[in-house]
């Protein structure tokens, strides 16, 4: 069947050009990638090329002609054993369709109006792990390090490369025991350049291995971001779908103590901003394990945001041989009715604290762990907002575009007839991170601070 030749659109804005000059004939045969015209717009003339291969079987648009609007037919082109004599008048594919009759104004109005949003999916509730499962006592150092050993035994393509990782076991011990079984060759000891071996680990995806790039702090992840972002991110889209970048980027987020401001920075709301990304940032040893495994698995590059705190803090894990936890599922650790605290991270720590102080005073919080910021389970705070008409978000991270403004939106279009009090969002404070310890204390968020923000929307 022929095919027409559109007047081409030339950049993102171009509306209508002037084709300048043919560079073909009627009857030239042309393959994908000859250049076939030249087209002039009020920046500049640019060459046209053919995408598919035939015969110019009717030039629709005489050279020279100015005005000609985007995806206006200028040209046919033939497939082999067609001929330009079969071609209807005019010279398109097919004959123009009839007229359609006009609407009624009534059926006019309804064809303008945009269709309705899709409702949101449902809250998932369910369990993480089966009722009865036996747990065991795990600091999150341990149960990282449980969920990278259990996936580079299960798939040899997962590798772990960073600063210290190998024969140092990690800056943080994170790595303890990963070279002594799987060797040198799959645990591998970096330089200090986080570009070069982040573009490395990019380059490994690319090929169809499954990296664990590991940052000895994700300040210093900043000399690689547009490794991350340009790269990691992108391609899978740039490229059509034909080449992905399964890998995961980890390490410690966030404020320690007294590191000061270049080494301090929470970047939750950075990368959760980037289409491309997924991005966790757990709380528990027992998520810790869960997503870390789904995130070696997932065909996407993930953040996997840690906390140099939390390291240390143990938890209850489910003592099972291969346990998950599915991106895009968040947990309420606390029931209650009368508001609603959404945290991730390290922020758990100040939520869980508020709402044992609050419950004291007769005020039960409903306490939220978002675990995942990229994708989002917005569908659990909307369900928990609904019943408390209540709700503050609690983070580490700056305060403007923080997750808690972008949960404060989502609220506010579907949520909006349940809340009974602005939703507030409790950040840390808005200046670089400092290095005295009395100012560090001021800049970080704090519990009282929870429990006051609380109060104002409780109006207790």
């Amino acid at each position: 069947m022929s095919t027409e030749i559109l007047m081409p659109a030339l950049s993102p804005t171009m509306e209508e050009g002037t084709l300048a000059k043919w560079l073909v004939k009627e009857g030239d045969t042309v393959a994908s990638g000859d250049i076939i015209a030249e087209i002039e717009t009020d920046k500049a003339t640019m060459e046209f090329e053919a995408v598919d291969e035939g015969t110019i079987g009717k030039l629709l648009v005489a050279e020279g002609t100015e005005g000609v609007k985007v995806n206006t037919p200028i040209a046919v082109l033939l497939e082999e054993g067609e001929s330009a004599d079969d071609l209807p008048e005019g010279g398109g594919s097919d004959t123009a369709a009839p007229d359609a009759p006009k609407p009624a104004p009534a059926q006019a109005k309804a064809a303008e109006r945009e269709p309705e949003a899709p409702a949101p999916a449902p809250a998932d509730r369910s369990p993480d792990w089966p009722e009865g499962t036996s747990m065991k006592k795990q600091t999150v150092r341990e149960a990282l390090r449980d969920a990278m050993a259990e996936e580079m035994r299960r798939d040899d393509a997962v590798f772990v490369m960073g600063e210290e990782v190998a024969e140092y076991e990690g800056a943080y011990k994170v790595t303890q025991g990963l070279l002594d079984e799987f060797g040198a060759r799959r645990v591998i000891d970096t330089p200090i350049t986080e570009h070069g071996f982040a573009g490395l680990g990019v380059g490994a995806a690319f090929g169809g291995l499954r990296p664990i790039v590991e940052f000895m702090t994700w300040n210093f992840g900043m000399q690689a971001i547009d490794q991350i972002i340009n790269s990691a991110a992108k391609t899978l889209y740039m490229s059509g779908g034909q080449m992905g970048c399964p890998m995961v980027f980890r390490g410690p987020n966030g404020a320690a103590a007294r590191v000061a401001a270049q080494h301090s920075q929470d970047y939750a709301a950075w990368y959760a901003h980037i289409p491309g990304l997924k991005v966790a940032m757990p709380y528990s040893a027992a998520d810790a394990k869960g997503l870390l495994k789904s995130a070696i698995r997932d065909p996407n590059p993930v953040m996997f945001l840690e906390n140099e705190i939390l390291y240390g803090k143990s938890f209850e894990v489910p003592d099972m041989e291969d346990f998950t936890i599915p991106f895009g599922k968040a947990k309420v650790w606390r029931e209650g009715a009368d508001v609603t605290i959404v945290s991730f991270g390290i922020g758990m720590t100040y939520a869980l604290e508020a709402a044992e102080r609050l419950a004291a005073d007769g005020i039960e919080a409903e306490v939220v762990d978002l675990r995942t910021l990229r994708p989002m389970d917005t569908a659990t705070v909307i369900e928990s907002v609904k019943k408390t008409n209540r709700c503050i978000t609690v983070e580490e991270g700056w305060p403007v575009a923080s997750i808690g403004n972008h949960i404060s939106a989502v609220l506010m279009e579907q949520a909006f007839d349940w809340l009974d009090a602005p939703v507030l969002n409790l950040t840390g404070k808005d200046v670089p991170m400092p290095y005295a310890a009395n100012l560090e204390r001021l800049a970080l968020l704090t519990t009282d601070e929870v429990v006051e923000a609380v109060r104002k929307v409780t109006y207790r």
